[in-house]
């Protein structure tokens, strides 16, 4: 599901008069653990609470709050972001899709390690094979899902984030950083992998038809670890007009691809200039520290998985 809502940046005072006016309506709150920010949540909407509370990890209720997303119904408004990048305070209005809903927490945390401290974030999976990093990271609709739980499947698979992770750079080897406690998924998954069939029946999902789930009930509890160092990154695309399959990309390659979809990530909550230079930076220097792919997923999804697993040769 494509981010498709508008966000609107406010000032602290605009952010104080939204709060003095919400704040009697807010019934229940949780904190998580976002790498070491505390990002506290604020709603009235109780479904939502739940899956935050399966999805993050909780931290400490005595930890004074980093980052805070304030979700509410507001009947005849429409659905929008308001965002002080001052405080780091999000209003989120009319959005009842979870998906966006943590999305956005994990870009607030994003703002602030990025802002505050110089790591930086991913909108990808993040796979450990035999302790070489993968990640995927590719533009909505392409396949980041369906191939980093495909590689998921190897015997030596094992998961660090599907969706979304952290980075510190040095002048060694990156190394990425799992920000969730479980993956938020869409039923399909056990349709293209059998292995995640058994997941997917004691999932409980949501009007949108996704669900929080513990992937550690096929993997096992050794199945998912905080952190692997990338070697490799693989890019998504989807051009039945272009019949190359894989495409080893330079830095340069791979830098220009990402730009050209607003680096993967429709969840950015500021958009400018110096924010643009930041990520374009990163970036450049993540690139040029792995081997990069480009994989055109018009095949079927056993096809192209075989054809990364070549690739990477994990066969």
């Amino acid at each position: 599901m494509n981010a498709t809502y508008p966000v609107q940046l406010i000032t602290p005072q605009e952010k104080d008069t939204l709060f003095k006016q919400y704040e009697n309506r807010l019934l229940y709150t949780n904190k998580a653990e976002i790498y070491g920010c505390c990002i506290k949540l604020l709603t009235e909407l109780e479904p939502i609470k739940n899956e935050w509370e399966d999805n993050f990890y909780t931290m400490s209720e005595n930890i004074r709050s980093h980052g805070r997303l304030i979700v509410l119904q507001e009947p005849n408004q429409p659905l929008t972001v308001k965002y002080d990048p001052y405080t780091k305070t999000a209003f989120l209005i009319n959005i009842d899709y979870y998906g966006w809903i943590k999305s956005i927490a994990l870009s607030v945390a994003a703002d602030i390690l990025e802002d505050e401290h110089r790591i930086y974030s991913v909108h990808g999976a993040a796979i450990d094979i035999g302790c070489t990093g993968i990640s995927i990271i590719a533009p909505s609709g392409t396949g980041k899902t369906t191939h980093s739980w495909g590689l998921l499947r190897l015997p030596n698979g094992r998961l660090v984030s599907d969706d979304w992770y952290f980075v510190r750079l040095s002048s060694r080897e990156p190394l990425a950083f799992g920000s969730e406690k479980n993956c938020y998924i869409e039923a399909d998954i056990g349709k293209i992998w059998k292995e995640y069939e058994r997941l997917v029946d004691k999932a409980t999902f949501d009007e949108k038809g996704r669900a929080v789930v513990n992937v550690r009930w096929i993997v096992g509890a050794g199945g998912v670890i905080p952190m692997t160092t990338i070697r490799k990154i693989i890019l998504l695309k989807r051009d039945p007009t272009d019949k190359h399959i894989i495409t080893p990309l330079s830095p340069d390659e791979a830098l220009q691809y990402l730009l050209e979809h607003d680096f993967c990530n429709p969840h950015q909550l500021v958009r400018n200039e110096r924010k643009t230079e930041l990520h374009t930076d990163f970036f450049r220097k993540y690139f040029a520290q792995t081997q990069v792919y480009l994989v055109n997923t018009t095949g079927t999804p056993q096809q192209t998985q075989d054809e990364i697993r070549k690739t990477l040769a994990l066969t």
